[in-house]
Parts: structure tokens; sequence; C-alpha cells
């Protein structure tokens, strides 16, 4: 069953009603999960595919990892959210020990799950010895690994060891090895908690923990070796993680804690502690999968996908709530005899044979329904949360209405793992082609790499893709424009003084090749001192903020350099009065409100890509690549040196 078998109260109403009312109570999870993929199976007839539902699995693979480890965790009434941190800093340490520091892979390994184990460790000894609460202590390293993670890798992602990296590959051209690991690992997330003493004693501290230290159990021990168990399974997570991505990104699973509690507690775990089993929190982490997995089919808005997922989490606990108010008991742990497992499996078989049998009945409806269609490109963006993507989104979606083109456009809100997760949904689906502006351009080049086995031609737009076969690049120069705003600067500044430099996020493709670009182009005004960098994470408030505190050691700089506009906004906020003034500024991407600064003359100026065009130019590349006609390799888009005596007449 997906969540603990349940005892109804003494003198119950019998009868079928009831017997469906129990079954649905105790199965919620699996029977949501089996409505789902009923569901989707209806609507997109792409979803009931072999790749697509391999894609699925692979995608939960990660979560569902993660989400054994924190199974132990929630079990014992406790809480970690630093899962996702540790994984990223587990990978990194891995990939720079046998890159950078030429450590055998073996042992690069041993220390990545060393690493997870220790961080595990800090969290049960400032829990249990500290008396931290759990959420404080597990978000305390939340940070922690995020920023050790930073420093090893210098925010750059640091490509991972040939022979690890298989773990993403499949074996035998088809079973992906992330679904076999997720197996391994919830077979043994189930033996410790039904097996062993500390799988009970996890039990008993989560049911009530000052009777658990009554009857003799060394809780403040036990709790240690809890959260080493979710720092182990995290760094196994990370491992496999950065195996799909051939690489370790500083910044890669971030939100996942929340996606590994969502998938424990949609599982039937309850937040209080006591409950909880393997196969309910990878029936949760399938739920999840297989949502946005069809979402992505049907072309949902990704916002709307973020309030779809909130919705079912907070459903799940609701159910949780109406089957303790329903009288519902939860039996002690290992206490279930055979005759409880003998029912858990039959309800399994039961389960897959109705889910078999529907799935297949609703697949007729979509037998030979493919003719006459119209061409589907699907455009995967890094993110949606700044106005540039938003131009080429927009840009796009205007091509594509004028091509009588059905565009879906996902949004991988910087995350380059998610980004990967939307290529394959892709490539599952029936996609004449795929535009892509990755996150990384090495991270997406496995999933670039699947599309093209599968013969659907893939154009990069604003970024390339490393390792990945394209039809086409379309974009402007981030190096040239980098070196482009350095001579702006200077020449405005009349080629000596002090600046500062607000980066991008760290790690991202389009940070360090501006930021290159502008040291490159710097170089030829050696009267130019630059006294600070600091990252904004392309962030309008970010930038507010790190600038304001750059201003308190560095009140009389001269310039300031932004790589994206939204920074260059903020840094303006904080400057006040001295935008324009004393202190010149210049930013990038040449976005709408940028172009308002630049025309008020508090921003000097901004190094314009022309995003609208970035997306009509890859639309139109992407239609003619799904044509087979003929496209040109690269497609470069001017980029513009935007001042106040020029931006009336620019259009981008």
């Amino acid at each position: 069953m997906a969540t603990d078998t349940l005892k109804g109260k003494p003198g119950a109403q019998g009868g079928a009603t009831a017997g469906l009312r129990r079954l649905l109570l105790d199965n919620g999870a699996l029977t949501a999960l089996i409505v789902l993929v009923i569901a989707m199976s209806a609507l997109s007839g792409d979803f009931l595919t072999a790749d697509n539902l391999l894609n699925v699995g692979v995608q939960a693979a990660v979560t569902a990892i993660l989400a054994f480890g924190v199974t132990f965790v929630i079990v014992s009434a406790g809480i970690d959210l630093s899962v996702g941190s540790v994984a990223a800093l587990s990978a990194t340490v891995l990939a720079w020990s046998a890159t950078e520091a030429g450590i055998p892979v073996v042992l690069a390994v041993l220390l990545a799950i060393a690493t997870g184990i220790a961080c595990g460790l800090v969290n049960g000894f400032l829990i249990s010895y500290g008396k931290l609460p759990p959420f404080i202590a597990t978000l305390a390293m939340l940070s922690v690994g995020r920023g050790l993670s930073l420093v090893i890798s210098q925010g750059s992602p640091i490509a991972f060891p040939d022979s690890v990296s298989h773990l993403g590959d499949t074996l035998g051209g088809w079973l992906p090895v992330p679904v076999l690991v997720m197996i391994v690992m919830g077979l043994i997330t189930a033996f410790v908690l039904g097996r062993t003493y500390i799988g009970r004693s996890m039990y008993a501290i989560g049911g009530n923990e000052e009777a658990a230290r009554l009857s003799g159990l060394r809780v403040k021990r036990q709790k240690l070796a809890i959260y080493a168990f979710s720092g182990l399974f995290a760094a196994a997570a990370g491992i496999v993680l950065a195996s799909r991505l051939s690489s370790a990104q500083p910044q890669a699973a971030q939100g996942y804690e929340l996606d590994a509690i969502a998938a424990v507690v949609i599982g039937g775990a309850s937040l209080a502690g006591g409950t909880g089993k393997a196969s309910g929190t990878l029936i949760g982490a399938l739920i999840l999968a297989v949502l946005r997995n069809g979402l992505n089919l049907l072309s949902v808005s990704a916002f709307w996908q973020q309030v779809v997922i909130g919705v079912v989490i907070a459903l799940a606990v609701l159910f949780d709530t109406l089957r303790r108010k329903a009288g519902a008991t939860t039996p002690a742990a290992g206490a279930s005899g055979n005759g409880n497992r003998g029912k858990q499996a039959l309800t399994y078989v039961i389960a897959a044979v109705v889910a078999v049998a529907v799935v297949g009945a609703t697949s007729l409806l979509h037998n030979g329904s493919s003719a006459g269609r119209t061409q589907k490109i699907g455009l995967s963006l890094s993110t949606l949360n700044n106005p540039f993507f938003v131009q080429i989104r927009n840009g796009a979606e205007e091509e594509a209405k004028k091509l009588g083109v059905d565009l879906t456009v996902t949004d991988a809100q910087n995350d380059a793992s998610q980004q990967a997760n939307q290529l394959q949904n892709f490539t599952s689906g029936s996609l004449s082609a795929v535009v892509v502006n990755p996150v990384d351009s090495d991270a997406a080049g496995p999933a670039v790499r699947g599309a093209n086995k599968a013969g659907i031609p893939v154009v990069a737009v604003d970024r390339g893709v490393n390792k990945g076969e394209t039809a086409a690049l379309v974009a402007s120069d981030n190096v040239e424009g980098g070196a482009l705003g350095a001579k702006a600067l200077a020449e405005k500044l009349g080629g000596k003084g002090t600046i500062v430099i607000l980066q991008g996020q760290a790690g991202t493709s389009a940070s360090r090749e501006r930021g290159a670009g502008f040291a490159a182009g710097l170089k030829e005004y050696p009267g130019i001192e630059v006294v600070a960098k600091q990252p904004a994470d392309f962030d309008r408030t970010k930038g507010l903020d790190v600038m304001t505190n750059l201003l308190q050691a560095h009140p009389d700089i001269d310039g300031v350099f932004a790589e994206n506009d939204e920074m260059a906004l903020g840094a303006i906020k904080a400057l006040g009065s001295k935008a324009g003034k004393s202190v010149q500024v210049v930013g990038f991407d040449g976005t709408p409100d940028g172009l308002k600064a630049v025309e008020a003359g508090t921003l000097y100026a901004s190094v314009a890509q022309q995003p609208s065009e970035l997306g009509r130019i890859a639309v139109r590349n992407a239609l003619r690549a799904a044509e087979d006609k003929k496209v040109e390799k690269t497609v470069k888009v001017p980029v513009k040196v935007v001042t106040k005596e020029n931006v009336a007449g620019f259009e981008g």
C-alpha cells in the first residue's frame, strides 16, 4: 500500500460502500497515481509511450532518492531542508576531486559520499546535542552546503568524470541507470524501515520521543544516524543528478528539498512523525514526475504548473487529516503480519491490472490521430523571471502564430536539471523541432543528444550547446557584448577611475561570457581599476542590495558594469542622485525598462541584444530544420551599445 495500513473503528458500518471508502483511505496516493496516469493517457497521445514512461522514471529518480533519505527524518518527526544543497556539494566535491585534484575516481566517489554523511552528522549533532530545532539546523546547512559548493567550483560547472557519468546513461540502450539506482535505494529504505533496529527506533521516536527515551532508546545517537542516512542518500542523489548533466552544477538541486518533502507527505507520511513507508515515498515522487511530464506534454504554462503542484501537496496533507478524523490508527512498526503483507501485494496487483486495462482502452483514442497535425515546436527557456527572456518568448510566439506553428513554452527556472527533464519530455512528444535557451551549455548536452537520436532537430538560442548537435545557433555574442560594454564605460570615464562589477548568477554561461568579454575589453584601459565584483543573480532586488552594501566600502566609485539591465536598474536605485551624474552605469540586454532608464539618463548605456528578434529567428529556423530545408549553422543577431543619443531609433 502507498500509506500505512489503517484499522477501522470498532463497529464501523460494513458493506461495499464502507469497504470502498476504506480502500481509498488506505491507498490514497496509489489511487491518485492511477487516476493521474489514466487522465494523462486520455489527454495526451504522447504520454503512453515506452520512451516517455522511461522519462518519467528518470525524472522521478533524483527526487525519489532524496525523498527516501528524508523519509527517515520525517518518520522520526524531524525535517531536513538541506538535502538539495548537500546533493550539489557532494557532486561538486566528486567532480573537483577527480579532475582538479587528480584523485582516483573511486576515492573521489567515496569522498563525495563521506561529504554527504558528514553534513548529515553535523545536522544530527546540532539537533541532538546543540538542541537546535531541526528546521533551523538544516536551514543553516542548506546555506553552508550551497556556499561551499560555490567556493569549491568558483561558481562554474565542473565536468564530471566519464566513468561516473555512465550513471546517467542506459543499459542495453533503453533501461535508464538512474531508475535502477532509484529502485535499489528504495529497497534499502524499505529494508531499513521494516527490518532493522534503527528503523523501528525511527517509528518509536516519531511516535513519542520521550516514551522512546524512557524505554531505553539512545535517542540522541539514533538521531545522529538518522540524519547521517539522509546525508548519504542526498550524496547519492547528487551523483546521479550530476551524471545526467555530465557536470557538477554548483546551483543544482535548488528547491529539491521541498520536492522531497512533498513526495514523502504525498506518499502518506505524517509531518508529526511515526508513519511513512518507502513505497509511499516512491509513489509520491512518481506523482510529481507524472504531473510535470504530463503538464509539459499538454503545453500547460510553467507558471500554472507550479500552482497545480502546490494544490496537489495541499490536498495530500488534507487527505492525511481526513484519514485521522475518520478514526484511522497506525499499527506499530513491524506489527503487520504475513496476512497484511499479502493484502498489500494483492492491492498492488489489482491496481496494476486496473491501470493497464483502462490506460490500454484510453490509448485507442489516440490511434491514427497524428494525421494532418500542424507543426509543433517546443521552446525551453532558461527562465521567465527576466524581461530579456520574456521578450524572446514574445518574439517566438509572434513568429509561431504568423507561421501557423503550435509552440509549447517551458520555464527551466535557471535549473539545468529541470531543463533536462523538459527537453526529454519534448523528445518523447510528437514535436517537429526543439528550440533551447540553455541554463548551462554543458548541462544541456546530454538532453540535446537524446533529441538528436530521436531525429528531432534542435536550435539553440542566445547560448550554444556543448557536446550536442544543433541545426543552428541563433545568438548575439556575449563576449563581444561584454567588450563593448567595457569600451563604452571606459570612454565615458575618460579612461581612468574606479568601478564595481555586478555579476550574474554563478555558474551560468551568460555570466561567464559577459564577464570574460568585459575583462578582456578593460585591458585596453589600464587607468580603470575594478575595486569590487559581487554576484547579484541577474535580479533587480539583489542588485539594489548588493550595490547598497558595496557603496559602504567604496563610496567614491566612478562607474558600474552590470551583466544585465535588471541588476543595473537595482544599482541605479541604490546610487540615487549619483546615477548618471557622478557615477556612470552600463547594463546589458536592452530591456524595455533598461531603455527607459537610458532615455532618462540614469543608465548611461545598455548593450542591447534585440531579444524579440532572437525569438523570431529561432522559431523560423526551427521550422526550416523540421522541413529539411537549408539552415545556416550560426545566425548572429548584432549587439548594439544604446545610449541617450541613439535610443530613440532602437527597436529591440
